[in-house]
C-alpha cells in the first residue's frame, strides 16, 4: 500500500568526476522522471554526475553514471520532454542530457554568473525556434538556448540570445504554453524595488532585441 516506506536506499557517495577524489556526502540537487522508460534522472551536486536510475527491477537496480559538470543544481525538460537541461551553477554551464538515449548531448556556457533556472522555461522564439531559458543568480543576464536539433539544427545546444532583466538575484523564469510572455524574478536582489518586481518580456518582440 501507500505507506511511504522506502523500497530501496541507494547511496550517492563516490568519486568526483574530474578530480577523481572520493566525496563522502554529495547532495542530490534534483530528481525528475523520464518520459521514455521507468527511470529517474538524478543530479548529484558535488560529484558532477547525473545518475539514470532504472527502477523497473528494484531488487536488481541498474544505475548509469553520466559525467557532466560539478555543482549540478536544478533543471528542467525541453518542450519535447526528451532533453533534460540542468545548471552546473558554480561552473556557469548547462548540461544537456538526452533522456531517450541516456547520454550527454552538450555542455553549454551560459556566459552569465551562476545560472539558476528552477525548471527553466520553454518558449518558441520568433527567430531561433524552440528555446529553453535560464536566468542567473549572480547577474542580470538571461540565457536562451536552442533546443530543436531537427527543425533548427544550426541553433541547437547553443546560447542563441542573451537578455537583460532587472538585476541579479534571480531564482526562476516562467511562462505558460498559452502565454505570450516570459517572466523573470529577482527576489534575492538587494534593491527592494527590484526584488519585489518581475521582469516581463514579450516573446514576439525578442527578435528585435
Amino acid at each position: 500500500g501507500d505507506t511511504l516506506e522506502p523500497l530501496k536506499i541507494k547511496s550517492t557517495r563516490g568519486m568526483v568526476y574530474d578530480e577523481q577524489v572520493y566525496h563522502p556526502e554529495p547532495r542530490v540537487a534534483a530528481i525528475i522522471s523520464s518520459h521514455f522508460r521507468p527511470e529517474f534522472i538524478v543530479n548529484v551536486k558535488e560529484t558532477g554526475k547525473i545518475l539514470l536510475v532504472d527502477y523497473s527491477d528494484i531488487k536488481n537496480l541498474k544505475v548509469t553514471e553520466i559525467e557532466a559538470e560539478r555543482f549540478l543544481h536544478d533543471g528542467g525538460l525541453d518542450s519535447t520532454q526528451r532533453y533534460f537541461l540542468t545548471a552546473a551553477n558554480a561552473r556557469n554551464k548547462v548540461a544537456v542530457i538526452d533522456t531517450k538515449e541516456g547520454s550527454l548531448t552538450a555542455m553549454i556556457d551560459t556566459e552569465g554568473a551562476t545560472p539558476h533556472p528552477g525548471r527553466g522555461a520553454n518558449i518558441n522564439h520568433p527567430t531561433f525556434g524552440p528555446v529553453w531559458v535560464t536566468s542567473h543568480l549572480g547577474d542580470d543576464t538571461v540565457a536562451l538556448i536552442g533546443t530543436d536539433p531537427e527543425g533548427h539544427p544550426e541553433h541547437a545546444w547553443k546560447m542563441v540570445q542573451q537578455l537583460y532583466a532587472m538585476g541579479g538575484g534571480s531564482l526562476f523564469v516562467k511562462t505558460h504554453p498559452t502565454s505570450e510572455h516570459l517572466y523573470v524574478d529577482a527576489p534575492l536582489n538587494p534593491d527592494a524595488e527590484v526584488s519585489g518586481s518581475v521582469a516581463v518580456f514579450k516573446v514576439a518582440d525578442l527578435a528585435q532585441e
